[in-house]
């Protein structure tokens, strides 16, 4: 018994030129098009995850890229603390593994900086016996950590595990801030008043998140540089003030007010409370 392919025996496709092959299968394929009850499916593509190594040991970074290379994921690395919060703000990363001691910015500098602006999981990598950086990250909002030295092995289990709760969260509804009539998705970098879609930026937003979540506490203008532009501020800084101007118009009939604090930043509250 012959195997049939294409309505064709494989002998009878192997004895016919290339170009009758393609026409002949083409032909029957179309023979089970959905008009006549059959549907033709493709194979949904996934892309690898995405991952980004911060941290200055650079043969370390060379080892998390060889042993991954061939488990359909993809390395990305910086070796400072800032570089590697530049990319990390700009890359669309699903997971990021962030080292304690760098250059330029330690590793609790970042994670505070990325946590204002992003939800991506994040694993510290501390030194041994490091117990209080252990603590001081997951209160920063790390996600794991992971104790120098460790085995390849260890890693991938911990970076599996992260990447399965990341995209439980994910599929549920994203977090929701309220404040009087404003409402405000940080996640999505939306926000509405009184239910009605309100235009805002990102930046907007990421300002609007850190004045909600202050709760009444004045926000200094270093802590609104930090976060946005990843330095202090300066005397001459008014990018903040324009970002700060067209929020009041835009969140004029939420009921809330942004007041300033001549000298030291901004607060944001109900209006018949400040």
């Amino acid at each position: 018994m012959k195997l049939k392919i294409c309505k064709y025996a494989v002998d009878d496709l192997l004895s016919m030129p290339l170009s009758k092959k393609i026409k002949t299968c083409w032909s029957s394929l179309s023979d089970h098009s959905p008009a006549n009850g059959i549907q033709l499916m493709s194979t949904p593509r996934t892309e690898p995850p995405r991952i980004l190594v911060i941290d200055d040991d650079t043969r370390l970074c060379e080892l998390i890229q060889e042993y991954f290379s061939g488990q359909e994921y993809s390395i990305q690395t910086a070796f400072d603390g800032p570089s590697g919060l530049a990319r990390a703000l700009d890359g669309n990363f699903d997971l990021i593994l962030l080292d304690v001691m760098l250059p330029g910015m330690d590793g609790f500098g970042v994670l505070g900086q990325l946590r204002r602006r992003l939800n991506v999981p994040v694993i510290m990598l501390t030194a041994r016996g490091a117990m209080q950086d252990r603590v001081q990250g997951l209160n920063a909002g790390a996600d794991d950590y992971l104790a120098k030295p460790f085995g390849p092995e260890e890693l991938a289990a911990r970076i599996n595990a992260v990447l399965r709760r990341s995209r439980l969260v994910a599929s549920e509804t994203p977090e929701l801030l309220f404040l009087a009539d404003l409402r405000l998705s940080p996640a999505t970098k939306r926000a509405w008043v009184k239910d009605q879609p309100m235009e805002v930026t990102c930046t907007e937003c990421d300002i609007l998140d850190l004045l909600v979540r202050a709760n009444g506490r004045v926000v200094t203008r270093d802590e609104f540089c930090s976060m946005l532009y990843q330095r202090n501020a300066t005397p001459f800084e008014r990018s903040l003030e324009v970002h700060i101007s067209r929020l009041r118009k835009k969140t004029a009939r939420a009921g809330i007010v942004i007041r300033s604090i001549r000298g030291i930043g901004y607060m944001m509250g109900k209006d018949d409370e400040l």
